[in-house]
This record gives C-alpha cells, structure tokens and sequence, in this order.
C-alpha cells in the first residue's frame, strides 16, 4: 500500500493567543484516529531551526537560516490505499492545524 507525506511549510500556521491547546487537542485526535485506523506510519513537528547539511565528502556545514526560504515546519507519513484517502486525510490535518498541508507519494522501494 503506498505511503503519503503530509507537511506544511514552517510559518504557515498561525496559533492565534490563546488557541495552542485547542489546535494541540485538534491536531492529536487526528493522530490518534489514524493510529486507530491503522494508516498511521510516523510523524512529528520541528521547532525553527538552521539544518545541519551532511556533503558526500564527509563534511558537515550549516544550513540557510529558516527565514531565507520556506522549511519544513511538521509532516506525517501515512499508509493509505489511494490519493483520495491522503486527500481526505490532509483536509482533517489542514484544519487541525489550521494551516495549508502539501500531499506527496512516497516511492516505494521493493528493497527496504
């Protein structure tokens, strides 16, 4: 069955003052209907923060810094039989967390 990644970009959700622990409550029951359902896979959020870019030489160097391009602020992995259901999905997500969410397949490699 093909896994969808779901993620916004960081800086697109805006927590009104206030709001926090209603979109915490919201965005958790999402998580856990999928965990229910069985499609969850993985998923998780990121505090803004410069990445650290491992090279192919062996070197590891900063990253840019958040603010000079768009950086991945959470996403999830899901187990879903078709795009339709990632669609459905992402809509539960987009309005837990009150913000847009981007919908990708993962390719499925037969060797891992």
């Amino acid at each position: 069955m093909p896994r969808y990644f779901i993620s916004f970009d960081d800086g697109t959700m805006h927590i009104p003052d206030g709001a926090l622990e209603e979109m915490s409550h919201d965005a958790h029951a999402v998580v856990f209907d999928a965990q229910a359902a069985g499609v969850w896979v993985t998923g998780g959020g990121f505090f803004t923060q410069r990445a650290t870019i491992a090279h192919p030489d062996g070197t590891i160097s900063d990253g840019e810094e958040p603010e000079t391009k768009a950086v991945l602020g959470g996403f999830v992995v899901l187990e879903l039989p078709d795009r339709d259901a990632a669609h459905h999905w992402a809509l539960r997500i987009a309005k837990a967390c009150r913000c847009p969410q981007d919908v990708r397949v993962l390719i499925d490699d037969p060797l891992v």
